[in-house]
């Protein structure tokens, strides 16, 4: 079970963002995001080490906001081999030094999302200790998708983020979430998760945070 600090972090994570999300493929704004963390949801570590969380950040530096999904990992330790996932450091309250990662090159995310979609995981409060996130959905229709390898090749396009899975299928990582799209497992995918957030209207909107294909 994560414990959720509250306290402060610095720099935030969103100071973190601000900067990292430009430098992205799939970033679509024009310069500096103006962002607001507006939802997602968090996923336990087995082993009680590392922070799993499923961030979406709003920026509203354009003509219309955009809402960005953003996969993290925290710890307390640097993760041998993933210097280029690197999002930035920080100094947490109660935890002390953090590394904050893009959580797609991380083995402890992606084998507890993998999990999550298969229904072996359960979608934790993004800010609640110990509270179930039930805005959260998942689908899976075939057979057991067996442990997440390490390493992998992880591939950033305009589009997303994609990686293997166990058993040959692949995740794409949903970056950039549609509100106006179907929520629900998209058309030829094999499983999904989908999400909620707030937008800047103050509306609970959803999209589809990942799916997984064939």
């Amino acid at each position: 079970m994560a414990i959720i600090h509250h306290t402060t972090v610095k720099p935030t994570k969103l100071e973190l963002l601000t900067t990292w999300l430009p430098t992205r493929p799939w970033y679509v704004g024009g310069g500096t995001p103006e962002l607001a963390k507006a939802g997602g949801f968090r996923l336990d570590d087995p082993e009680g080490e590392v922070g799993v969380e499923f961030m979406v950040a709003v920026d509203t530096s354009g003509p219309a906001p955009v809402a960005y999904h953003v996969p993290l990992t925290y710890r307390g330790a640097p993760l041998p081999g993933a210097e280029h996932a690197l999002v930035g450091t920080m100094e947490h309250g109660v935890l002390g030094p953090r590394w904050a990662y893009d959580g797609t090159h991380d083995p402890v995310l992606r084998a507890e999302l993998l999990a999550l979609i298969e229904g072996r995981a359960q979608a934790m409060a993004q800010s609640i200790t110990d509270t179930p996130d039930h805005e959260v959905a998942r689908s899976y229709t075939g057979p057991g998708l067996g442990a997440a390898s390490h390493p992998v090749q992880v591939t950033d396009d305009r589009h997303g983020t994609t990686f293997p899975a166990p058993d040959g299928t692949t995740l794409r990582i949903h970056r950039v979430l549609d509100p106006t799209a179907p929520d629900t497992r998209p058309e030829a995918a094999t499983g999904h998760v989908a999400g909620a957030w707030q937008s800047p209207d103050g509306a609970r909107v959803r999209a589809v945070f990942a799916a997984l294909y064939s």
